[in-house]
């Protein structure tokens, strides 16, 4: 395989969700100018050579369909790190990966997608269906008082760069005096951020009405966002899977809408950083 310069990795399991999320990295890869990896895991390398010859084929049908023909890998060992090591090594822009949501036993032990995430520091878009429409415009950006949330700054101005995207901040309805005063903080570190790079956006407080995780969802939905920019819980653990971390729910949402989600920096070392899709 000829080397890519920062390219689009698509998780590929030649299911429907995985085609949609193609049709996905062929709208991005025309904003960041990139080149499409499909990538294949199997359990054990000597089932590797049996799968190149179905990659190839996929790859000519989604280039004849979708007028984009992706490059093709297939790498051994478990989906819940090859994905990311893959990455990393290649040095990817994005991984857009496609989930069937949160069914059937994932209820119980958690959702794939998310353990699939959290093991990458590139940026995840996790996508259920196909796209709506071709050019990212709007993009929900929710704030809670986690410190998490300023390290979104930089991503903000990533997406900005290069999709042009109209920022909508959702303002947590925090009753708890300290949650409430470090939600403003991030608020006022966001909102100095945009101001200063000369971003579009708008502030919207909730009703706190519902948790946090539902009204995001539901603010999504009702006001057509193209995208929620999700920043995970630093140092996520086995039992946030199985209680339920927010970005679980968020990532593989029942309305189907996509999700941009990234690992922040670890607590000794959390601050700015040079948002651009890799480490």
């Amino acid at each position: 395989m000829e080397k890519l310069e920062r390219p689009i990795i698509v998780p590929w399991d030649f299911s429907q969700v995985a085609e949609n999320a193609f049709q996905h990295a062929v709208n991005i890869s025309k904003a960041l100018n990139r080149e499409i990896l499909l990538l294949h895991i199997v359990a054990d390398s000597k089932d590797a050579d049996g799968k190149k010859g179905e990659m190839v084929a996929s790859s000519e049908k989604l280039g004849k369909e979708f007028g984009k023909t992706p490059h093709c890998k297939v790498v051994a060992g478990s989906i819940f790190h090859a994905i990311g090591e893959t990455a990393k090594e290649l040095k990817a822009e994005m991984i857009i990966m496609g989930t069937h949501g949160m069914k059937g036993a994932q209820k119980l032990f958690g959702s794939r997608a998310l353990k699939v995430v959290v093991s990458s520091r590139i940026p995840f878009l996790v996508v259920q269906d196909k796209p709506t429409k071709e050019k990212i415009e709007t993009i929900l950006l929710p704030i809670d008082f986690k410190s998490e949330n300023k390290e979104k700054a930089n991503w903000i101005y990533y997406l900005a760069r290069n999709f042009g995207a109209k920022f909508i901040i959702l303002k947590s309805k925090a009753r708890d005096k300290g949650f409430k005063r470090k939600t403003l903080s991030n608020i006022k570190y966001v909102e100095t951020f945009l101001k200063g790079h000369d971003i579009e956006y708008e502030i919207v407080t909730t009703s706190g009405k519902q948790k946090f995780k539902y009204e995001i969802v539901s603010f999504a939905k009702e006001h057509k966002a193209d995208l929620i920019l999700v920043m995970a819980t630093r140092d996520i653990k086995w039992v946030d899977y199985m209680l339920g971390a927010p970005e679980q729910y968020l990532i593989a949402n029942p309305e189907g809408l996509p999700v941009l989600c990234m690992n922040p920096r670890p607590a000794r070392i959390a601050g700015g950083f040079s948002a651009t899709g890799g480490t």
